[in-house]
């Protein structure tokens, strides 16, 4: 089963760090989109969940998701 979320990422000293918006405690990081995106699907399967905020500026991307 598939759903779509919002991945929020965003750049921070050469890095793109992005998270899942509206599920919190997913953070991942990468050098390229593609490679955020990867690292933020092994995220959602690992991650607890977390209350903080997302900075400002944040940028948005639609991501599908197996759950």
């Amino acid at each position: 089963m598939s759903q779509s979320f919002i991945l929020e990422y965003w750049n921070d000293e050469g890095w793109l760090v992005g998270r899942i918006k509206g599920i919190p405690g997913v953070f991942s990081q990468g050098q390229t989109l593609e490679e955020l995106e990867e690292n933020i699907r092994d995220a959602y399967q690992l991650m607890a969940m977390d209350t903080e905020p997302a900075p400002a500026k944040v940028k948005t991307k639609e991501l599908v998701l197996e759950i």
